[in-house]
Order: C-alpha cells, then structure tokens, then sequence
C-alpha cells in the first residue's frame, strides 16, 4: 500500500514526461481527520502519507519529495506554526493548503505566518468542506495536459501504478449483510482522478487486454488475503473478457493462481449474457473445467434474452445477475418486474443465485426482495470503493434515511 508511507525512499514514478501521481502529506493530530481529508486526495490521484505528531516531519520530509503539504489545525496554531517552520528550513518548494474554520483567528495567524516564510500558501479550506473543494483548492498541482495519444499503455499504467481494483459490496438480500464484492477497474488519471474503464479499457483480445485481466487477476487475489487476514473471508467477483477465457493458456494461468487457503470461497468471473450466447457451447465447457479449480461463471447483464438460456440443457452457470436497467424502477414499471420476475425463476429451475444489480431506492430495494432474489448491489448502499476504504468500512453499509 502506498498510504502512509513514511520513511522508505521513494522515486517519483513517470508515465512519459509526465509525474504520475502528485504526493501529500496530511498533517493533523486526529486520525478520522486524516483519513477524512486522504480519500478524495487519493481519489484524485494523489499519493498520500501521515503525519500525526511534529515529531515525524523531518523525516516525512527527509525520505520523500512533496508536492502539497496538508494542514490540519485540532492540535491549535502553535504546532501549525512550527510545522511550518520546519518546512521552510528544509527548502520545501511545495504547496501548503491549510483547513480550519473561516473566521478562527489561529487560522488567519498560521496563513500569515506561512506567508512571512515564504512558502506557497494555498488560499484557506474552509470547514466543513466537500470533496468539490478540496478538488478545487488543489486544482493547480494537477497537470493540465490531456491524456496521451495514441491510446494509453495498458502495461505501462499497470507497472506505474495507475490501474487499480476497488470494490462494490454485495449484499444477501434477506439479511443486507455484506456477502461479497464485485472488483471494477479505475484508473487514476493524473490530471483527472479516478477514471472509469471506459477511459481507458482496451480492445478485445489484443496484448492490451490480457495485460489488464492478468493484472485484475492477480491483484483481486492479493486483496482476498488482505481482506482475509483483517475481516475473514470475503467472495471476489470481476469481470474478464471472453476472449481471454478463450485462450487455453488464460484458463490454466487462472486456475493455478486461485488460493488453497481452506475459507477460500472461490471467485466469480462475470460475462456478458449476450457474448456468452455467442459462444455458448464454449462457454458451457469452460464454465464446467474451471468449477474443480473453485471458479463459477455468472451470466452477466441478462434482460429481455433471458429466455435463449432456458433452453440450453445442462446449466453450469453459478449466477444469473439482472442488468440494472431492469431493476431500476421495476417497483414502478409492470415490464421491468415481469422481465426481472422471469428471471428469477429461470434461476430457481436452473439452481443458479440471482443479484439484482443498480438498485438505487428503497421501492426497488422492496420489489427484488419480495421477489426472492438472493443478493442486491447498487447505489443504494455503496459505490464502488478503493480497496484500503473497503476495508475500512468493516465490511458493512447502511441504508440512506
């Protein structure tokens, strides 16, 4: 993890000509104060550490190069003030960006002070504050160039670090207990935070593509352990190309890297319903190999074609999951619930679990329980999050009032 990496040296990583990822460090004697003010930084972008007490800055400052200095003023101005002294004697050419009340006039003091030694005060984040102002606040660290052309480097971002797995719960739908999560791809542009995969995900079946899945692979297992070793065992779902399950070479690779810890659950490979149908009976044996290896299959995005797999004789799909925009406003809409309703019977003959995917209210939250669906995952109760905030969060959500 590279959050509160304090005394390793570090490199500043390139991608290009261009600084990957800028760095912060997020001075405050609380820690709900630290965390609170690292999440959006490291959402867009940002490489953060800690700094808790004054003792620590020297070296903070010794072991890494900075670009935006943090300061929290709980512990008061004098602490601030010296912190700021610190800075300007080791040369620091960085930003300083201070976070207080407006009109607390140990603010006005420690601004002034930071100003009388030259270093690079930011204007004042106000408390309480959104992500939008922090974004704002820090604007001018981040580099104005658009992302490269031609297309990105897949691998190249990999080994840069800017690909990353975060993680969107998924909950038993009778008890809303967290059951498992489903691992998405985000890159973090370093002019643009946090990108979605259609920013930047590659062509099927090119080097680009496999690069990624045996990054998406490899980093989800890592993950599993971390998550294991902190809140017990948790079930992983992601998404691979078909292309890559076609590969003979992929499956093996896959099958061999899955754990043999004994609370290993197994992984879910999630695909597309209408690519399964292309390649049906393919995809029907492929799902049956890599079952004895602790992998299932889930039938990914299924609406109106749902009917073309009742038909299809042996069944070896584990789950079958409601695209969204079939369950967004089915409590309303008579179509969404009948097609979401078929659904769930199909799997009910056929032995597969449901997930209704995208449920964002309450209503429809209501509707795919009282229909017997076996797990939820939407909006309603997390967005998808970095893996450390995964964690963080206990493994737990709560509803929305």
């Amino acid at each position: 993890m590279e959050h509160q990496q304090t005394v390793e040296a570090i490199k500043p990583v390139l991608f290009g000509h261009r600084k990957v990822r800028p760095r912060a460090c997020l001075a405050d004697g609380k820690q709900h104060i630290r965390t609170f003010l690292a999440e959006p930084l490291e959402a867009l972008g940002f490489v953060t550490c800690e700094c808790a007490q004054i003792g620590e800055l020297p070296a903070i400052l010794e072991s890494q190069p900075l670009d935006l200095f943090v300061l929290g003023l709980s512990a008061g101005g004098v602490e601030g003030a010296a912190m700021l002294s610190i800075l300007a004697a080791d040369g620091f050419d960085g930003k300083v960006l201070l976070v207080g009340p407006r009109d607390w006039p140990v603010v006005a003091a420690v601004q002034a002070c930071g100003q009388e030694l030259g270093l690079a005060m930011l204007p004042l984040l106000p408390t309480p504050f959104c992500a939008g102002n922090l974004r704002d606040s820090v604007a001018s660290l981040m580099p104005a160039d658009e992302p490269p052309a031609p297309p990105i480097d897949v691998a190249q971002a990999v080994s840069a670090g800017q690909i990353e797995l975060w993680y969107q719960p998924k909950l038993d739908a009778r008890t809303l207990g967290v059951a498992g999560a489903e691992a998405v791809t985000r890159m973090r542009h370093p002019s643009r935070g946090a990108a979605p995969p259609a920013n930047f995900i590659p062509d099927a079946g090119g080097p680009q593509a496999r690069a990624l899945s045996e990054f998406v692979i490899g980093r989800a297992i890592r993950d599993w352990h971390d998550f294991l070793g902190q809140h017990g065992p948790v079930e992983i779902a992601t998404n691979l190309p078909i292309d890559f399950l076609r590969d003979p070479e992929s499956v093996r690779s896959l099958c061999d890297q899955m754990p043999k810890h004994p609370a290993f659950q197994g992984l879910i490979v999630e695909i597309d319903g209408s690519e399964i149908l292309r390649d049906l009976p393919l995809m029907k044996e492929i799902a049956g190999q890599v079952r004895f290896h602790n992998i299932g299959l889930s039938i990914d995005h299924l609406g109106a074609e749902w009917l073309s797999f009742a038909d299809i004789g042996a069944f070896p799909f584990v789950e079958i999951k409601v695209d969204r925009k079939f369950v967004a406003g089915c409590a309303e809409n008579a179509l969404k619930k009948l097609i979401c309703r078929q659904i769930r019977d199909l799997a009910d003959t056929v032995g597969a679990r449901t997930v209704a995917e995208g449920v964002a209210t309450r209503a429809d939250l209501a509707c795919v329980r009282e229909m017997g669906f076996d797990m939820v995952q939407g909006s309603l109760f997390a967005k998808p999050m970095p893996a450390r905030k995964f964690t963080r969060s206990g493994l737990s959500v709560t509803l929305p009032h």
